[in-house]
């Protein structure tokens, strides 16, 4: 049987054929039998987006990934999600949303190529100004989500992996690592809140942050059964997280399991934090408040706001930046050398890790009492904080022979 040609007598391939205006169209179907069409100017091009879709079929790729956007894998995603706390749930929605959607998130998902999503993290930190760790937190939820893409077969593979290796190495030397407070800051803080009295009611939570390394959440959420006074011991076996919950209340409260097995552990309680506790008990009584608020069946947190509610990490924030803000007029009326820097309720944690490693805690304590599931992290903190202390104790030493002379 004599083949098809085209106008220039070329044999045509099964499924190719020439138009009447010139074009050239090649159809095929699937493998759900539904039919499907591309075109080109030429047989030439025609035949390269041919070699396109036979590398597809082989490889298992989608006939209809061309229809596919971003936000409709995302949309997908979203219902098929589990697994994940409420509170990530809707930060990683909210981070989509807010970044992705209306741009990256429109572009078809079979166009997209590595170039790009390194391109869009770039413009994301160039543009928009965002810090690498915002960045980290969108890359999170968009590799997931083209992740899917990769399973339903309408990616061969997903374009956002390691994509944002670069980024963090070029701004690496631009991102602040967090500060610990010195020593002297440290007994200025605690002397501060120890003696005035317009922010005491502060010194018990802050005191007990400060001494134990525990996170924001395990402390807002510590329970007066979460502590044995006798033995002399924390419990930390929850969070209380304060988040968008994505309806029409602004924020709320829930009460989350830790992350990992290491977030659930047991703190030796030291005589300063037992004291803090202490006046935390004797000023609720002296004043009859009561812990009158339940969060998911969880009830008399240790810690609670004048009207009995449960405090947040927000409002502790403010309260810090309202005290740095006060104690540094103090000091520069009386011609004081040292001054609070700004820092935030986590630096009382690094605050914490450091004095652990001035004082030659063993590593792998330090870890078991932070509640680092991996020993990296806990390393990488020693690693600095050792270094500071390197770097005081040089000093000293430099002083020491300048007055030998």
């Amino acid at each position: 049987m004599e083949r098809r040609k085209d106008s220039k007598k070329r044999v045509l391939k099964e499924g190719e054929y020439e138009r009447s205006n010139g074009s050239f169209e090649y159809k095929w179907r699937d493998k759900q039998g539904k039919r499907h069409s591309i075109y080109a100017k030429t047989l030439e091009a025609l035949r390269e987006k041919e070699a396109d879709i036979l590398r597809d079929v082989l490889d298992g790729i989608r006939a209809d990934k061309r229809d596919i956007t971003v936000n409709d894998l995302y949309s997908k995603w979203v219902q098929l999600k589990r697994g994940l706390k409420d509170n990530t749930f809707q930060n990683y929605k909210y981070m989509y949303s807010q970044f992705v959607a209306e741009d990256f998130g429109r572009m078809k998902a079979a166009d997209i190529k590595r170039s790009d999503v390194r391109g869009f993290y770039n413009k994301l930190a160039d543009s928009q100004h965002l810090k690498t760790s915002t960045i980290d937190s969108i890359h999170t939820v968009l590799h997931q989500v083209l992740e899917l893409g990769v399973e339903d077969e309408y990616l061969r593979s997903n374009p956002s992996d390691n994509a944002l290796k670069e980024l963090k190495k070029a701004h690496n030397n631009d991102s602040e690592k967090r500060k610990a407070l010195t020593l002297a800051e440290q007994e200025l803080f605690e002397n501060f809140l120890e003696t005035d009295m317009r922010y005491h009611r502060w010194y018990p939570i802050f005191t007990v942050m400060m001494w134990t390394g525990m996170r924001v959440g395990e402390i807002t959420g510590l329970r007066w059964c979460d502590i044995d006074m006798d033995a002399e011991t924390i419990s930390v076996n929850h969070t209380l997280v304060y988040y968008n919950r994505g309806g029409a209340k602004e924020c709320d409260f829930a009460v989350n399991t830790p992350k990992t097995k290491a977030g659930k552990r047991t703190i030796p309680m030291l005589p300063k934090v037992k004291e803090a506790f202490q006046q935390e008990r004797q000023f609720q009584e002296d004043s009859g408040l009561r812990c009158n608020v339940t969060i998911d069946g969880y009830t008399d947190f240790i810690f609670i706001n004048r009207f009995g509610g449960a405090q947040n990490h927000g409002t502790m924030n403010k309260a810090l930046r309202r005290i740095i803000r006060d104690c540094n007029y103090d000091v520069l009326e009386q011609d004081g050398k040292v001054l609070l820097p700004k820092f935030s309720n986590h630096s009382l944690r690094h605050t914490f890790t450091t004095r652990m490693c001035e004082a030659g805690v063993n590593v792998k304590a330090m870890q078991d009492i932070l509640g680092h599931a991996d020993a990296e992290t806990t390393l990488q903190i020693y690693a600095d904080a050792t270094e500071e202390l390197k770097k005081s104790e040089m000093c000293g030493f430099e002083e020491y022979f300048k007055n030998q002379r």
